[in-house]
Parts: structure tokens; C-alpha cells; sequence
């Protein structure tokens, strides 16, 4: 597969990068409902050690792929056998999609400098503050959600083409042949 997106196939550096933020996604998802879950302080900190560095690399990956796309790459081209509202769809999840991450990361750091619990999970120790009186904390569970629902979309609309329409849509993404034509 080479570096850069073909006319019918995402090339190995976007792949690699989706797939990546993928893992990477869900196991925040993991640790984030399980810390805002966990009412011991040390072990919400212990999650949060882990939770906050994977969220600034899954930053750092959106950042790479938007500048990715913007400046080395193109997508492949859009699929004859989906309607253009569909691709319109499409484009806007992805887009909602990569806006989110940088809130959710955003309001992350927000919420670890405006809390004082980065000092705490990385530093001094001690019991956390009570994370909800802070308005960055609200953002990050609000966008959470939303974040959420966006990937059930997403992972919805990839089976229902790859499964029901039979378009080998996931092929695209480097999952099983890709769609031979445009």
C-alpha cells in the first residue's frame, strides 16, 4: 500500500493514523467513564496519569492528519455507489469528528490547569478536587457524548455500506479489498 491515498484507497499513512486514533479513542473512552465511575481519588488519579498523556497523543495525531491531509494528500475519491448527500454527510461527521477531538483534548488541559489536578496526578498527590465545579470538566463530559455518538454513526454508516450495500467500503480504509472502482 503506498504512503499516499489512491483514487479508490486511503494510502498507509492515513490509515495507520485512523486506526491508531481509533485504539487510542476507545481506550480513553474506557478510562474516562471508568474515572468519572471510580469515587477513590487515588485510583481516579491513577486513571487520569494514564488518560491524560494518550488524550494530548491522540491530539498530537489529529493535528498530524489534519496537516496530513492539508498539505501531502488528497482522500480518495467519492464512491459512485454512494449518493452525494451521503458523501455530504460524510464529510460533515469527519469534520465533527476531528473538531471534537481537539475540544475533548482541549478542554482536558483546560480543566487540569483550571482544577489544579494536573498537579495532583502528576505531582504533589493527594485527593482530587471536585472536577464538576469547573466549566471545562462540563465541556469535556458534553463533547464526550457527542463524541461518542459521532463514532456510532461513523462505525454505523462503514458496516451498513461494507455489510448492506456491499460496496467493500471498509476496503478503503485497508480492511479487505478495495472497491475497484470509482
Amino acid at each position: 500500500m503506498p504512503a499516499k491515498s489512491t483514487p479508490n484507497r486511503y494510502g498507509s499513512i492515513a490509515t495507520a493514523i485512523h486506526w491508531l486514533t481509533a485504539l487510542l479513542v476507545l481506550a480513553l473512552i474506557i478510562a474516562g467513564l471508568t474515572a468519572a465511575n471510580t469515587p477513590d481519588s487515588a485510583a481516579k488519579a491513577a486513571i487520569l496519569r494514564l488518560h491524560a498523556p494518550v488524550g494530548v497523543a491522540v491530539l498530537a495525531l489529529t493535528v498530524f492528519r489534519i496537516l496530513w491531509w492539508l498539505l501531502f494528500d488528497t482522500s480518495p475519491r467519492p464512491m459512485a455507489t454512494v449518493p452525494p448527500i451521503q458523501n455530504a454527510a460524510a464529510k460533515a461527521v469527519h469534520g465533527l469528528l476531528y473538531l471534537a477531538l481537539i475540544a475533548m483534548a482541549g478542554s482536558g488541559m483546560a480543566l487540569m490547569v483550571q482544577s489544579g489536578a494536573g498537579e495532583v496526578v502528576f505531582g504533589t498527590g493527594g485527593p482530587l478536587p471536585d472536577l464538576w465545579t469547573y466549566t471545562p470538566r462540563t465541556v469535556h463530559a458534553i463533547v464526550g457524548w457527542g463524541l461518542m455518538l459521532l463514532i456510532l454513526g461513523h462505525v454505523a454508516a462503514a458496516f451498513y455500506h461494507q455489510f448492506f450495500v456491499g460496496d467493500r467500503l471498509l476496503g478503503r480504509m485497508g480492511i479487505g479489498k478495495p472497491p475497484t472502482g470509482p
